[in-house]
């Protein structure tokens, strides 16, 4: 047994610890014959450091996994990183720059070898930051998805999917990052509000009978616009249906047409449609029997203005940015009388209506994102989702909690067709060759799309790479060794057990997985699906890097360590509500380890020692028979809160009986009595069940607090094992014993009451008291007299025949009463004035406030926080009022 030193320090052990295990293959799954249990990570930028987001995924994927092993499953947690075509590009595209390089100085071979070379030396410093976090990952197999297992899969899948005709080339609208050169994906979007303006127009019909008014804030685009939409039923523009306009500026001419899209009860209720810049209006325009390949597209890649294919934009508008064209476009419909002036409330007139606007940037980039029309690779995601969507009805995939279900139906009955290709280099290149006859060969490799092209026919393999989410939706199976199908991991772990995932990338990533595992595999990729919610600032708020709030974990675990900062994470995680970042809260659970700490310290300097079986000691003593069911009852919460995913309610089961029931009580009830200089000893039964105790505890904190569980199992007596492989509790309840645990429980909240009623009416804690009972039946009397000395020890209460005289302490427990004489104790007069004058101050501040609150002016116009502070203090001064009335009315 090695003896703990006096001060709990989390960083050196948490070190030595992690070493140990990794080191010694304990995260590795190897465990013949025992159950396989399966999880993977989702794999973060091989770019990334750990953020607070990664902190709570992590620990509760890190719960699941120490949980799985410790019931003696073969447990594997899939461990990797994603290549991250766009992040990573961006990271070695600004270390040439600062060489004065740039990617085209080099050929694309040159430039993805030297994407290798800084993978090599810088990548993956996210993988250390989750080793301090004490993940158990397999980091023995880690895989990445550009490793050539991975890729082999990647391609395979490509292939596949356009032999079934369920990925093929088409023309549609993309998010375009002008500055980044590529598309991008929804989750690569962030969406700013920013003033800008809304310009109302005239449009010219051509029969010279009049206008027809739109409204737009983007007035560069009627450069490209091909029709206006009306309402069919919006009665104004019924006579109008068919006819054309002749666009200002361009002088195109282009019809009206109606549609659903334009809503009678917004605006002119006639909309401006521009097909090739605009996701609703490339809608609006395919049902207007206009042809992807027809639509007209005004921007080049970096979004500048280009001739379209009738020729109509006016020569000095080319080259022109957006913004460029935005203030040239406007004065030239100004000075030609096609705008129409907006007047403000005090009767000015201005060229433009002032609006917030919801505008989209790349996360990258910092440049506004542009619908662009341009030929990309797509996913038939419909038929895809269909699977899907049937084994969540079905119940083969369980989401959790149920309440996502319906966004997620939503979501996939409504799916577009998935854009898979962007222009980068790194990445895994399309296999596909272009002939110069405009005919595409998709294959494996060059030479197999070759042999299908025919000898001579000169071929250019696709620039373009696939989307870093087409790879990872191949996360569960591609890292299990397909497409080998002799590979004896994929047929034993898939599917896997559960996915942890945050709700934020359930279609980009869980929902894909289930589609593309489904297909390939024939069956789900996981069994359960757990989304959790966001860390938001303490105030609620995103985090963000612009608003200052963002909360660095690794300088968390510095402070407190990783074990209270996991633990922070697991007891605030309820089923999917986002949580508020607390520090005083990580603090609060740092103490609670500090308290784990000294318990056990205080076991060794009374010789209780390590426990040598899984099962409860035999034991007479009803304190002990007490903290045996209240373990048995503690591993039956955590066990039933595991299997729900109840994360919260699994750390505060265990958090609770450590901290109250064995700590403060358990401990203190069998502390050894003191008789004058000389301590006496704690009785070996309790030694026995005490050291028991702590065994449990400590195997069942092990998932939220691995480290300083680690060593505290160690410390206490020699082990056959380490805890991380111990065995998980049994919650047997042939060890129960009803009437010892009511007994306890009564002694427990005797001892309390007499507490706080001393407290209360100021006697000083160490003052020495007698007792005298009332109207106690005979259970009562005995269980006085079974725990006469430690009432005496822990409420400083001797229970005595007599009843005392004058003024008392009166305290009520299960009917009888408890009477405790204040002569000589108190001075009782001044202490009923005291308590006289603090329930008249907690009353009239309680008052105070419920008028305020019964103000609906206030509750309505004062700021949410503040009505919030309110009402937290009413409900304080009210408990501190009734508190100080209960404490006048004991004094008798």
């Amino acid at each position: 047994m090695t003896e703990l030193s006096k001060t709990f320090d989390p960083a050196e052990l948490e070190q030595r610890w992690y070493a140990h295990w990794e080191t010694n293959g304990l995260f590795r799954p190897d465990r013949p014959g025992a159950e396989p249990w399966t999880i993977v990570n989702p794999p973060p930028n091989v770019t990334g450091s750990l953020h607070i987001g990664h902190a709570l995924d992590n620990t509760l994927q890190d719960i699941l996994a120490r949980h799985a092993r410790l019931q003696g499953k073969d447990a594997l947690w899939v461990v990797g990183t994603d290549h991250a075509g766009i992040a990573t590009q961006m990271v070695v595209e600004r270390q040439m720059a600062s060489a004065q390089q740039k990617r085209t100085d080099f050929t694309r071979e040159e430039f993805v070898a030297k994407v290798w070379e800084w993978k090599e030396e810088s990548g993956g410093e996210i993988t250390q930051q989750l080793r301090r976090l004490g993940c158990s990952m397999d980091w023995a197999n880690e895989r990445f998805t550009m490793d050539e297992g991975f890729s082999k899969a990647v391609l395979k899948v490509f292939v596949d999917l356009h032999n079934e005709g369920l990925l093929y080339r088409d023309k549609r609208l993309v998010n375009w990052d002008p500055g980044l050169g590529t598309a991008i994906s929804d989750l690569e979007v962030e969406t700013r509000e920013i003033k800008g303006s809304f310009w109302h127009l005239r449009y010219p019909l051509t029969d010279g009978s009049g206008f027809i008014e739109v409204a737009t804030t983007r007035p560069e685009t009627m450069l490209a616009d091909m029709a206006v939409a009306v309402n069919a039923a919006d009665e104004r523009y019924t006579h109008l249906v068919g006819k054309q306009i002749k666009l200002p500026i361009t002088g195109r001419l282009i019809p009206i047409v109606t549609d659903d899209h334009a809503d009678p009860e917004l605006g002119s209720g006639a909309v401006k449609i521009t097909p090739g810049h605009d996701f609703n209006d490339f809608e609006v325009g395919k049902r207007a029997g206009i042809a992807a390949n027809a639509m007209l597209n005004m921007l080049d890649a970096k979004a500048q203005v280009v001739q379209v294919s009738d020729g109509l934009i006016p020569a000095e508008l080319l080259g022109l940015t957006t913004a460029e064209a935005r203030k040239a476009v406007v004065a030239r419909l100004k000075a030609e009388g096609f705008l129409i002036a907006h007047t403000d409330k005090d009767g000015v007139e201005h060229d433009a209506e002032p609006r917030t606007i919801q505008t989209p940037y790349g996360d990258r980039s910092g440049v506004v994102i542009e619908p662009w029309l341009t030929d990309q690779w797509y996913v038939d995601a419909a038929t895809l989702a269909k699977p899907a969507i049937e084994a969540v009805r079905s119940g083969a995939i369980q989401i959790v909690p149920k309440t996502w279900e319906k966004t997620f139906f939503n979501w996939m009955e409504n799916i577009q067709p998935w854009c898979v290709s962007r222009q980068l280099w790194w990445g895994h290149r399309i296999p596909a060759w272009f002939a110069e006859d405009g005919s595409i060969y998709v294959a494996l490799t060059e030479a197999e799309a070759q042999a299908q092209a025919g000898e001579g026919v000169a071929l250019r393999q696709d620039s373009d790479v696939l989307d870093t989410w087409f790879s990872s939706a191949l996360w569960p199976f591609a890292t299990m060794g397909w497409p080998e199908e002799t590979s004896p991991t994929l047929h034993s772990r898939y599917p896997n057990d559960v996915l942890i995932s945050g709700f934020d990338i359930l279609f980009f990533w869980d929902a894909r997985m289930m589609m593309q595992g489904i297909h390939f595999m024939g069956d789900v990729p996981f069994k359960k699906l757990y989304l959790h919610g966001l860390v938001r600032a303490a105030d609620g708020a995103k985090m963000s890097k612009s608003k200052g709030n963002v909360v660095n974990p690794l300088g968390l675990i510095d402070q407190y360590g990783a074990d209270a900062l996991r633990f922070f994470m697991a007891a605030m995680e309820s089923q999917g509500r986002d949580i508020k970042m607390d520090e005083k809260r990580v603090e609060g659970y740092r103490n609670f380890a500090t308290k784990l700490w000294n318990a056990c310290r205080f076991a060794q300097s009374n010789g209780i020692v390590a426990s040598t079986h899984m099962e409860a000691p035999a034991a007479e003593l009803a304190v002990n028979k007490w903290i045996i069911a209240e373990t048995i009852g503690c591993v039956q919460a955590v066990d039933l809160a595991l299997a729900d995913l109840r994360f919260d309610g699994a750390a505060n089961a265990v958090y609770q009986f450590v901290w109250s029931r064995f700590c403060d009580w358990y401990l203190e009830l069998i502390k050894p009595v003191f008789d004058g200089d000389e301590k006496g000893s704690i009785d070996p039964e309790s030694k026995r069940v005490a050291g028991w105790v702590i065994d449990q505890i400590l195997v069942l904190l092990h998932p939220f607090m691995p480290f300083i569980t680690e060593e505290l199992w160690h410390a206490m007596g020699p082990r056959e094992n380490d805890l991380i492989v111990a065995k998980w509790p049994m919650a047997d309840a042939r060890s129960l014993d009803p009437a010892a645990s009511k007994e306890i429980d009564w002694l427990i909240r005797l001892v309390s009451e007499i507490r706080a009623a001393r407290t209360e009416v100021n006697i000083a804690p160490g003052t020495r008291m007698q007792m005298h009972v009332r109207d106690a039946d005979a259970e009562t009397l005995a269980r006085l007299e079974r725990q006469a000395t430690v009432i005496a020890r822990l409420a400083r209460a001797s229970v005595v025949q007599d009843a005392p005289g004058g003024g008392a302490l009166q305290v009520v427990v299960d009917g009888a009463t408890f009477v405790l004489p204040l002569e000589g104790v108190i001075d009782l007069a001044v202490e009923r004035e005291r308590l006289t004058k603090g329930i008249a101050a907690a009353a009239k501040e309680r008052d105070a406030l419920a008028g305020r609150l019964g103000n609906a002016s206030f509750v309505e116009r004062a700021k949410p926080e503040a009505v919030e502070k309110a009402r937290a203090d009413y409900a304080e001064k009210s408990a501190e009022a009734e508190r100080l009335t209960a404490a006048l009315e004991r004094l008798g």
